[in-house]
């Protein structure tokens, strides 16, 4: 594949941020011309303490994955199994940029509704400065509708919520200063202070009309679920053919907006960890998978692996290291 312009502007906005002033940063560009492969860390598949987190983090880093990520959820319930939650998406990400030196890494994605605008930007830019430029902002509503009631956060509304919270946010991380007025939010004279480094990249995660007319003018990275386009390189070609119009009609060009796609990857032979909604892909397939998808024009690909060990990362690192 030729490179693709948002290779290019990511690419460049983050180089742009390394000032003389900030010569400590060590910039993690977008600027491959091979499909870029994340890895999601382990969410509530099983209940997974940090020294094995970051043991998989680290794994990710020393190896071919370009990229780390963390869900954002507070509880999963009334699925028929037992209550189950991961550790705080925010905390982790910080501490995850102090061991890990390559990667980049982000939330996948922050549920706006889950924080006030401005707290959010600032937890963003904080992490972002702690990895040394490497975060990606993946936004979204958030849909997980027992979590918000037991956590007593507002489920109405949701895109019109995080219309106003998403103006704010990129607005603050951009550097500028806000004053905002809306129906759920409101800033006054808002900035963030020590001012971020860079302006970072930002995703979003959802494929709702709505949602990508808010967001498409202004993200970097537009990314799907495995589910939403069947885990197979036809269903995202079909998808993709309706983001793309979806980004002709907020004025962004051909290539300006990276397409990103979740792939479920069963690893073994072992006991599942997670449910398959759609079919997964298997360990040997991985790689012609990964090419079709990108033949398809997927520019990344994040690998939710099951099961997600260390064991089971570095297997995966091993099959992807020919395709970089």
């Amino acid at each position: 594949m030729t490179e693709a312009p948002a290779r290019e502007q990511l690419a460049a906005a983050t180089a742009a941020s390394a000032s003389t002033a900030a010569m400590r940063i060590t910039v993690a560009t977008i600027s491959s011309s091979v499909m870029r492969i994340g890895l999601q860390l382990p969410e509530v598949e099983r209940e997974v303490r940090w020294p094995e987190v970051a043991a998989i983090a680290r794994a990710a880093d020393d190896s071919s994955f370009d990229s780390i990520w963390v869900g954002d959820h507070l509880l999963y319930r009334a699925d028929g199994r037992p209550d189950r939650g991961p550790w705080d998406v925010w905390t982790q990400l910080a501490a995850l940029a102090a061991v890990t030196s390559r990667v980049q890494l982000g939330p996948l994605v922050a549920a706006t509704a889950f924080h006030s605008p401005g707290i959010l930007a600032r937890m963003a830019a904080s992490v972002d400065e702690v990895s040394g430029g490497r975060l990606v902002l993946g936004l979204g509503a958030g849909w997980n509708e027992p979590e918000f009631r037991a956590f007593g956060i507002p489920y109405d509304r949701l895109a019109s919520r995080f219309e106003e919270a998403f103006e704010i946010v990129r607005r603050l991380v951009a550097g500028e200063r806000v004053t905002f007025h809306g129906r759920f939010n409101s800033v006054d004279d808002a900035v963030l202070l020590p001012r971020p480094a860079r302006r970072m990249p930002l995703m979003l995660g959802s494929s709702g009309a709505r949602m990508l007319g808010i967001a498409l003018p202004h993200v970097d990275v537009w990314n799907t679920w495995y589910s939403w386009y069947g885990n197979s390189p036809e269903g995202f070609a079909s998808r993709r053919v309706e983001i793309d119009a979806a980004c002709r009609r907020a004025g962004r060009q051909a290539g300006e907006v990276m397409y990103s796609a979740c792939v479920l990857v069963n690893v073994g032979d072992g006991a599942s960890e997670r449910s398959h909604e759609v079919p997964p892909v298997t360990l040997e397939k991985l790689a012609s998978h990964l090419r079709a998808l990108e033949a398809a024009g997927a520019d990344e690909a994040i690998l939710v692996l099951d099961p997600i060990t260390e064991r089971s990362t570095r297997a995966v690192a091993d099959v992807i290291v020919d395709l970089k």
